[in-house]
């Protein structure tokens, strides 16, 4: 049974103490995805997320002929033992001009931007398309590098959908700008060892660094003959439960209450894991007075963003831009549905600054975008009223989000959510989105 299209949140009303398990990243996925078909070899990774994303992957490795055999994970019902067989660089299957090989990215960035370097690769022609919120994404500065490396594609708008030409590697050099996207540089350093790619980022900056750097290291550290390669928790899907934490020891002064992450990352992957040391230390309300996107957090700020109300004073978020040309404008739909719930939130250039507010229920938008949805049912673990809709979004990256809501504790927060049209409580089998 699916979700239904309106769902209410209601508020803890005693302490929680939970250890949840968090699914596995999917940053770290779909690039360990990529890099599995291009090693020379069986290669298992475990703990790869499970979601719609890394299942868009899946598909199109698949539909690119690669080998694929998906089993369950014991440990976490929203993660997988991926086994991949790499053929070393070669791409089996391709199309021609008159029949190109067509692959199905739907609202999955990394998939978009990763496979339009790796079939370059391939012999044949290619042609990428999505959702339509996919094809208003920034594409051009990929597309231009690889034109640089001797590529032919077509894009009446640079834009997808779009034609690959696929002519196998190249010994060629080319720069990449990751001002709008980091995944542009990320696509080209994980097929550039089989493409005898040289790659030179420009456009060099905090907000996008992290996540080339994250690339960097996977690919010096992925096992490139095959073998066994794990994959961590999803640092952004673990602040909710982080905000969760906050909320009931800080905010609803809950001093026996607690919620933690199983296998927090340690690693220095992923830079969400710096969220827990973003937040004030219960019983503190005061969030540091300026949180950079560039500097501090990644997609996480849009948690710290949602919480920024219950802080004792205004908390300024800067450096925003990336969050315009995602899932969804993120920027102005964070303004409009913590405006709807009674916050004062001020929009100036690429910065909101978040005052402190006293905060009503409302019908929250979610603009099909997962983040949305799961930052704002955090929020109404503490404000009566929060109605979301469309919550299935959530599959992108974490169906049983909900779940994990209102699972009793220890593994989960054991709240009640609603079906919003009827009233009616919603059981936990009834939350899993798909």
């Amino acid at each position: 049974m699916s979700l239904p299209d309106l769902i209410e949140i209601v508020p803890l009303e005693k302490p929680v103490q939970a250890e949840i398990t968090v699914p596995g990243s999917k940053s770290i996925s779909n690039r360990a995805l990529i890099l599995a078909a291009l090693a020379d070899g069986e290669t298992i990774l475990r703990g790869a997320l499970w979601s719609e994303d890394t299942q868009i992957m899946v598909d199109a490795l698949r539909t690119l002929g690669f080998e694929l055999k998906i089993d369950p994970d014991p440990q976490e019902v929203c993660n997988r033992a991926i086994t991949l067989k790499g053929l070393d660089g070669k791409i089996p299957r391709a199309g021609t001009e008159q029949k190109p090989l067509n692959l199905y990215v739907g609202n999955a960035g990394t998939a978009a931007r990763f496979l339009a370097a790796l079939v370059c690769l391939g012999d044949g022609v290619f042609r990428l398309e999505g959702v339509p919120r996919m094809h208003e994404r920034p594409q051009a500065a990929l597309y231009q590098a690889l034109r640089e490396l001797g590529y032919r594609i077509v894009s009446p708008n640079d834009k997808l959908p779009a034609l690959i030409y696929g002519t196998g590697p190249r010994r060629a050099d080319c720069r990449v700008s990751i001002e709008e996207s980091s995944q542009f540089a990320s696509a080209l350093i994980l097929s550039s060892r089989k493409g005898s790619w040289r790659v030179s980022v420009t456009g060099e900056n905090a907000v996008e660094a992290p996540y080339v750097n994250l690339t960097n290291q996977l690919l010096a550290t992925f096992p490139q003959g095959g073998g066994f390669f794990g994959i961590e928790p999803d640092a952004s899907s673990g602040s909710y439960f982080w905000g969760a934490h906050w909320l009931a020891g800080a905010v609803q002064q809950q001093s026996a209450s607690f919620v933690r992450i199983n296998r927090w990352p340690t690693t220095d992957l992923q830079v969400d894991q710096r969220f827990p040391a973003v937040l004030p230390s219960p019983p503190s309300l005061t969030f540091p007075k300026s949180i950079s996107r560039e500097r501090t957090l990644g997609d996480s700020i849009m948690t710290a963003i949602v919480l920024a109300p219950f802080s004792s004073e205004p908390v300024e978020f800067n450096d925003l831009r990336r969050l315009r040309v995602q899932e969804c404008e993120r920027v102005q739909a964070l303004q409009t549905e913590l405006t709807r719930c009674g916050a004062r939130v001020v929009e100036r250039g690429d910065s909101l600054t978040v005052f402190p507010s006293t905060l009503h229920g409302a019908e929250i938008e979610t603009y099909n975008d997962h983040r949305m949805a799961m930052c704002f049912a955090i929020l109404g673990l503490k404000v009566s009223g929060i109605r979301l809709k469309n919550p299935s979004c959530v599959k992108k990256t974490f169906p049983n989000f909900f779940q994990k809501l209102a699972t009793e504790p220890p593994h989960g927060l054991g709240i009640t959510i609603l079906d919003a049209k009827t009233g009616r409580p919603l059981a936990v089998e009834q939350l899993f989105a798909e």
